[in-house]
Protein backbone atom coordinates (compact mmCIF):
# COMPACT_ATOMS: atom_id res chain seq x y z
CA UNK A 1 0.00 0.00 0.00
CA UNK A 2 1.36 3.68 -0.70
CA UNK A 3 0.65 6.75 1.07
CA UNK A 4 0.51 8.97 -1.84
CA UNK A 5 1.46 11.98 0.56
CA UNK A 6 4.38 10.93 1.18
CA UNK A 7 7.21 13.45 1.34
CA UNK A 8 10.38 12.11 -0.12
CA UNK A 9 9.00 10.25 -3.00
CA UNK A 10 7.11 11.49 -6.37
CA UNK A 11 4.19 9.32 -8.01
CA UNK A 12 6.60 8.42 -10.35
CA UNK A 13 9.64 7.31 -8.27
CA UNK A 14 6.85 5.31 -6.35
CA UNK A 15 5.69 3.83 -9.98
CA UNK A 16 9.51 2.60 -10.79
CA UNK A 17 9.75 1.42 -7.22
CA UNK A 18 6.48 -0.51 -7.72
CA UNK A 19 7.61 -2.06 -10.76
CA UNK A 20 10.79 -2.91 -9.18
CA UNK A 21 8.96 -5.15 -6.37
CA UNK A 22 6.53 -6.56 -9.15
CA UNK A 23 9.93 -8.59 -10.41
CA UNK A 24 9.80 -10.58 -7.03
CA UNK A 25 6.03 -10.69 -5.83
CA UNK A 26 2.61 -10.83 -7.10
CA UNK A 27 2.25 -6.91 -5.94
CA UNK A 28 -1.53 -5.05 -6.05
CA UNK A 29 -0.61 -1.63 -5.41
CA UNK A 30 -3.65 0.39 -3.56
CA UNK A 31 -3.20 4.12 -2.38
CA UNK A 32 -4.69 5.03 1.28
CA UNK A 33 -7.27 7.86 0.54
CA UNK A 34 -7.57 8.81 5.15
CA UNK A 35 -6.22 8.51 7.96
CA UNK A 36 -6.77 5.42 9.47
CA UNK A 37 -7.15 3.77 5.68
CA UNK A 38 -3.76 2.08 5.63
CA UNK A 39 -5.01 -0.04 9.00
CA UNK A 40 -8.07 -0.98 6.92
CA UNK A 41 -6.25 -2.35 3.76
CA UNK A 42 -3.33 -4.46 5.78
CA UNK A 43 -6.60 -5.78 7.92
CA UNK A 44 -8.35 -6.99 4.90
CA UNK A 45 -4.76 -8.29 3.18
CA UNK A 46 -4.34 -10.59 6.31
CA UNK A 47 -8.08 -11.88 6.09
CA UNK A 48 -7.25 -12.58 2.35
CA UNK A 49 -3.80 -14.61 2.67
CA UNK A 50 -1.91 -12.51 1.82
CA UNK A 51 2.29 -13.25 2.67
CA UNK A 52 3.51 -9.45 2.33
CA UNK A 53 2.31 -6.63 3.27
CA UNK A 54 4.53 -3.76 1.48
CA UNK A 55 3.95 -0.55 3.02
CA UNK A 56 5.72 2.84 0.91
CA UNK A 57 5.57 5.80 3.57
CA UNK A 58 6.28 7.30 6.64
CA UNK A 59 6.15 6.29 10.19
CA UNK A 60 2.89 7.07 10.56
CA UNK A 61 1.88 4.96 7.68
CA UNK A 62 3.71 1.98 8.91
CA UNK A 63 2.21 2.53 12.52
CA UNK A 64 -1.61 2.13 10.90
CA UNK A 65 -0.30 -0.92 8.66
CA UNK A 66 1.34 -2.85 12.06
CA UNK A 67 -2.52 -2.00 13.83
CA UNK A 68 -3.99 -3.20 10.90
CA UNK A 69 -1.54 -6.12 10.62
CA UNK A 70 -2.05 -7.06 14.41
CA UNK A 71 -5.86 -6.55 15.22
CA UNK A 72 -6.69 -10.34 16.37
CA UNK A 73 -2.88 -10.15 17.48
CA UNK A 74 0.24 -11.92 16.96
CA UNK A 75 0.09 -15.00 14.67
CA UNK A 76 1.51 -17.16 12.17
CA UNK A 77 -1.25 -16.07 9.66
CA UNK A 78 0.16 -12.40 10.18
CA UNK A 79 1.53 -11.80 6.81
CA UNK A 80 5.54 -10.06 7.27
CA UNK A 81 6.13 -6.32 7.25
CA UNK A 82 7.85 -5.24 4.23
CA UNK A 83 8.72 -0.98 4.26
CA UNK A 84 9.36 1.34 1.70
CA UNK A 85 10.33 4.65 3.56
CA UNK A 86 8.70 7.63 2.37
CA UNK A 87 8.28 9.72 5.04
CA UNK A 88 10.70 12.78 6.67
CA UNK A 89 12.21 10.45 9.17
CA UNK A 90 11.24 7.05 8.82
CA UNK A 91 12.95 5.67 12.17
CA UNK A 92 11.25 2.54 12.23
CA UNK A 93 12.73 1.63 8.40
CA UNK A 94 16.43 2.88 9.67
CA UNK A 95 16.28 0.78 12.95
CA UNK A 96 15.57 -2.47 11.47
CA UNK A 97 18.35 -1.55 9.09
CA UNK A 98 17.10 -0.09 5.58
CA UNK A 99 18.87 2.53 4.26
CA UNK A 100 17.03 6.01 4.08
CA UNK A 101 16.96 6.02 -0.43
CA UNK A 102 13.63 4.04 -1.04
CA UNK A 103 15.43 2.81 -4.37
CA UNK A 104 17.84 1.69 -1.87
CA UNK A 105 15.84 0.46 0.45
CA UNK A 106 13.93 -1.47 -2.29
CA UNK A 107 17.07 -3.40 -3.72
CA UNK A 108 17.69 -4.26 -0.02
CA UNK A 109 14.14 -5.91 -0.03
CA UNK A 110 14.01 -7.75 -3.64
CA UNK A 111 17.18 -9.71 -2.30
CA UNK A 112 15.68 -10.58 1.17
CA UNK A 113 12.49 -11.65 -0.66
CA UNK A 114 14.20 -13.65 -2.97
CA UNK A 115 15.64 -15.74 -0.05
CA UNK A 116 12.91 -15.23 1.90
CA UNK A 117 14.51 -13.44 4.67
CA UNK A 118 12.46 -11.99 7.13
CA UNK A 119 13.05 -11.36 11.04
CA UNK A 120 10.81 -11.28 14.25
CA UNK A 121 10.37 -7.96 16.37
CA UNK A 122 9.05 -7.27 19.36
CA UNK A 123 6.84 -4.48 19.78
CA UNK A 124 4.85 -1.81 22.63
CA UNK A 125 0.97 -1.88 22.72
CA UNK A 126 -0.38 0.77 24.72
CA UNK A 127 -3.87 1.77 25.00
CA UNK A 128 -5.21 -1.02 22.89
CA UNK A 129 -2.42 0.38 19.96
CA UNK A 130 1.21 -1.12 19.19
CA UNK A 131 3.81 0.82 18.53
CA UNK A 132 6.85 0.47 16.70
CA UNK A 133 8.99 2.72 18.37
CA UNK A 134 8.25 5.11 20.68
CA UNK A 135 5.70 6.28 23.10
CA UNK A 136 5.74 9.30 25.50
CA UNK A 137 4.25 11.52 27.34
CA UNK A 138 4.36 15.32 28.48
CA UNK A 139 7.14 17.74 26.61
CA UNK A 140 7.98 15.32 23.57
CA UNK A 141 4.15 14.71 22.52
CA UNK A 142 3.60 18.15 23.29
CA UNK A 143 6.04 19.29 20.01
CA UNK A 144 4.77 16.60 17.77
CA UNK A 145 1.17 17.93 18.66
CA UNK A 146 2.73 21.62 17.15
CA UNK A 147 4.44 20.35 14.46
CA UNK A 148 1.49 18.35 13.04
CA UNK A 149 -1.07 21.74 13.65
CA UNK A 150 1.83 23.73 11.49
CA UNK A 151 1.85 20.83 8.53
CA UNK A 152 -2.34 21.02 8.77
CA UNK A 153 -1.84 24.75 8.50
CA UNK A 154 1.21 23.88 5.13
CA UNK A 155 4.35 24.04 6.82
CA UNK A 156 6.50 21.16 4.94
CA UNK A 157 7.66 18.57 7.73
CA UNK A 158 11.66 19.39 8.28
CA UNK A 159 14.31 18.99 10.65
CA UNK A 160 13.88 23.09 11.32
CA UNK A 161 9.98 22.50 11.64
CA UNK A 162 10.92 20.25 15.01
CA UNK A 163 13.77 22.43 15.88
CA UNK A 164 11.36 25.63 15.82
CA UNK A 165 8.72 23.80 17.15
CA UNK A 166 10.78 22.15 20.49
CA UNK A 167 12.00 25.51 21.18
CA UNK A 168 8.47 27.20 21.15
CA UNK A 169 7.10 24.77 23.20
CA UNK A 170 9.41 24.48 25.37
CA UNK A 171 9.71 27.93 26.38
CA UNK A 172 6.07 29.20 25.39
CA UNK A 173 3.60 26.02 25.52
CA UNK A 174 4.55 23.43 28.25
CA UNK A 175 3.98 23.97 32.33
CA UNK A 176 7.63 23.38 33.19
CA UNK A 177 6.85 24.44 36.71
CA UNK A 178 5.51 21.58 38.21
CA UNK A 179 6.64 17.87 37.40
CA UNK A 180 2.79 16.03 37.72
CA UNK A 181 3.60 12.21 35.99
CA UNK A 182 3.95 9.08 38.78
CA UNK A 183 5.64 5.99 37.44
CA UNK A 184 4.66 2.53 38.50
CA UNK A 185 6.00 -0.51 37.62
CA UNK A 186 5.31 -4.45 38.95
CA UNK A 187 7.20 -5.04 42.04
CA UNK A 188 8.74 -1.93 42.45
CA UNK A 189 8.31 1.37 44.31
CA UNK A 190 6.70 4.15 42.41
CA UNK A 191 8.56 6.88 41.22
CA UNK A 192 6.65 10.58 41.46
CA UNK A 193 6.93 13.80 40.06
CA UNK A 194 8.59 13.38 36.79
CA UNK A 195 8.39 16.24 34.51
CA UNK A 196 7.89 13.86 30.69
CA UNK A 197 9.16 10.25 30.10
CA UNK A 198 9.65 8.76 26.70
CA UNK A 199 9.72 5.22 26.52
CA UNK A 200 11.38 3.02 23.68
CA UNK A 201 11.07 -0.23 21.76
CA UNK A 202 14.10 0.26 19.98
CA UNK A 203 16.67 3.01 19.49
CA UNK A 204 17.56 5.65 18.42
CA UNK A 205 14.07 7.56 19.56
CA UNK A 206 14.24 9.53 16.39
CA UNK A 207 16.67 11.40 14.31
CA UNK A 208 17.94 14.90 13.34
CA UNK A 209 18.85 14.56 9.74
CA UNK A 210 21.08 11.39 9.83
CA UNK A 211 22.79 11.57 13.28
CA UNK A 212 20.28 9.85 15.95
CA UNK A 213 18.39 10.90 19.40
CA UNK A 214 19.32 8.63 21.59
CA UNK A 215 17.50 8.64 25.14
CA UNK A 216 17.46 5.18 25.95
CA UNK A 217 20.48 4.19 23.69
CA UNK A 218 19.90 0.06 24.95
CA UNK A 219 16.66 -0.41 23.75
CA UNK A 220 15.84 -3.04 21.22
CA UNK A 221 13.71 -5.04 19.42
CA UNK A 222 14.87 -8.18 20.94
CA UNK A 223 14.53 -6.68 24.79
CA UNK A 224 11.45 -5.21 26.33
CA UNK A 225 10.64 -1.30 27.34
CA UNK A 226 12.97 1.05 28.12
CA UNK A 227 12.09 4.61 29.80
CA UNK A 228 14.11 7.97 29.90
CA UNK A 229 11.74 10.59 31.91
CA UNK A 230 13.14 13.79 33.65
CA UNK A 231 12.13 15.00 37.10
CA UNK A 232 12.22 18.44 36.01
CA UNK A 233 12.65 20.51 32.90
CA UNK A 234 15.11 23.21 34.32
CA UNK A 235 17.25 24.73 31.09
CA UNK A 236 20.76 24.00 32.26
CA UNK A 237 19.84 20.25 33.13
CA UNK A 238 17.87 19.87 30.02
CA UNK A 239 20.12 21.33 27.95
CA UNK A 240 22.66 18.73 29.14
CA UNK A 241 20.16 15.86 28.44
CA UNK A 242 19.91 17.03 25.02
CA UNK A 243 23.28 16.94 24.53
CA UNK A 244 23.75 13.52 26.08
CA UNK A 245 20.89 12.36 23.95
CA UNK A 246 22.36 13.58 20.94
CA UNK A 247 26.56 12.52 21.36
CA UNK A 248 28.59 10.13 19.46
CA UNK A 249 28.32 7.82 22.42
CA UNK A 250 25.30 8.47 24.38
CA UNK A 251 24.45 7.93 28.21
CA UNK A 252 22.07 9.97 30.20
CA UNK A 253 22.47 10.92 33.12
CA UNK A 254 22.13 12.89 36.08
CA UNK A 255 19.87 13.38 38.69
CA UNK A 256 17.25 15.12 36.89
CA UNK A 257 16.96 11.57 35.00
CA UNK A 258 15.59 8.15 35.15
CA UNK A 259 15.86 5.65 33.49
CA UNK A 260 14.63 1.83 33.07
CA UNK A 261 16.24 -1.15 30.72
CA UNK A 262 13.85 -4.16 29.23
CA UNK A 263 10.95 -3.57 31.34
CA UNK A 264 7.60 -6.23 30.32
CA UNK A 265 5.18 -3.13 31.64
CA UNK A 266 5.63 0.44 32.59
CA UNK A 267 2.26 2.68 34.19
CA UNK A 268 1.94 6.30 33.40
CA UNK A 269 -0.13 8.25 35.88
CA UNK A 270 -0.53 12.15 35.29
CA UNK A 271 -2.22 14.51 37.75
CA UNK A 272 -4.30 16.22 34.89
CA UNK A 273 -4.45 14.80 30.84
CA UNK A 274 -1.03 15.64 28.86
CA UNK A 275 0.10 14.95 25.42
CA UNK A 276 0.65 11.59 24.30
CA UNK A 277 2.15 10.92 21.34
CA UNK A 278 2.74 6.89 19.51
CA UNK A 279 5.85 6.39 17.00
CA UNK A 280 5.48 10.19 16.01
CA UNK A 281 1.52 10.55 16.08
CA UNK A 282 -0.44 12.72 18.56
CA UNK A 283 -2.91 10.77 20.04
CA UNK A 284 -4.83 13.32 22.18
CA UNK A 285 -4.41 14.10 26.07
CA UNK A 286 -4.69 11.33 28.82
CA UNK A 287 -4.12 10.63 32.43
CA UNK A 288 -3.01 7.11 32.74
CA UNK A 289 -0.82 4.74 30.39
CA UNK A 290 -0.48 0.94 30.54
CA UNK A 291 2.52 0.01 28.14
CA UNK A 292 3.55 -3.66 28.05
CA UNK A 293 5.99 -5.36 26.09
CA UNK A 294 5.06 -7.87 23.40
CA UNK A 295 8.27 -10.24 22.11
CA UNK A 296 8.10 -11.67 18.89
CA UNK A 297 5.08 -9.91 17.95
CA UNK A 298 5.57 -9.01 13.94
CA UNK A 299 7.78 -10.39 11.22
CA UNK A 300 9.50 -7.70 8.75
CA UNK A 301 11.45 -8.51 5.99
CA UNK A 302 14.83 -7.18 5.95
Amino acid sequence: MVNPNATTTSERRRDVLATALRSEIDLHVVQTRRRGHAADLARTAGSEGFGVVVALGGDGTVNEVVNGLLTDGPSAEVPALAVVPGGSTNVFARAIGLPRDPIDATSVLLEALREHRTRTIGLGRMRGRWFTFCAGIGLDAEVVRRVERARQHGKTSSKGLYLRSTIGQYFAGTDRKRPLITLKQPGAESVEQLAMAIVQNTSPWTYLGGRGVNPSPEASFDTGLDLMALRALRLPSTLRTAAQILSAQPDPHGRRIYRVHDADELTLVAEKPLAVQVDGDYIGEHTELVLRSEPNALRVVI
